[in-house]
């Protein structure tokens, strides 16, 4: 398990000023919905977007504590 926090705290060590919302979908805290909003993302493929995401949340995806991840990487403009 890993809080909503610790979540967001992980992805704004790679995107700083990134607006991140963490949802539970199962509520156990391993099944979780991120949706980023970052300028960061423009001119970046949906690909791109989504290995930024996932290079944030290496360790709790390798250790277990995130056992399923839905991406939602928009920029401001497109949220």
């Amino acid at each position: 398990m890993i809080s909503h926090d610790a979540v967001a705290d992980y992805i704004r060590k790679v995107i700083p000023e990134a607006a991140v919302t963490v949802t539970d979908l199962t509520g156990t805290l391993d099944h979780l919905r991120v949706r980023v909003v970052s300028d960061q993302f423009k001119g970046k493929s949906l690909l791109d977007r989504h290995r930024m995401i996932y290079q944030a949340l290496d360790e709790p995806m390798k250790d277990g504590r995130i056992h399923a991840l839905e991406i939602r990487a928009v920029t401001k403009e497109e949220s």
